[in-house]
């Protein structure tokens, strides 16, 4: 399965740096971009934590002051002493 996509009006500088990087690698541009949309798809897929994606929308820096993180959702259990009754 073949696909074919043409992208225009790229930035003289940005072509000139792929040329370079895909020279040092030693492929061809077409095989260094596909290299890079993979990598950047890996990572894209692995995705980020509940966790991590909710402070990057309501985290300190958006005036969302957050509870520190619990581990469990329960509280310890506590037992009376016998020895006092």
């Amino acid at each position: 399965m073949s696909s074919t996509i043409t992208v225009r009006d790229i930035d003289p500088g940005d072509k000139s740096w792929l040329k370079r990087e895909a020279r040092h690698v030693g492929v061809s541009m077409e095989e260094f971009v596909r290299r890079l949309i993979r990598e950047k798809r890996g990572k894209a897929e692995r995705g980020a934590k509940p966790s991590e994606v909710f402070k990057r929308y309501f985290g300190p820096e958006h005036g969302v002051e957050l509870p520190p993180p619990r581990r469990h959702g329960y509280r310890p259990v506590e037992f009376a002493d016998e020895s006092k009754t």
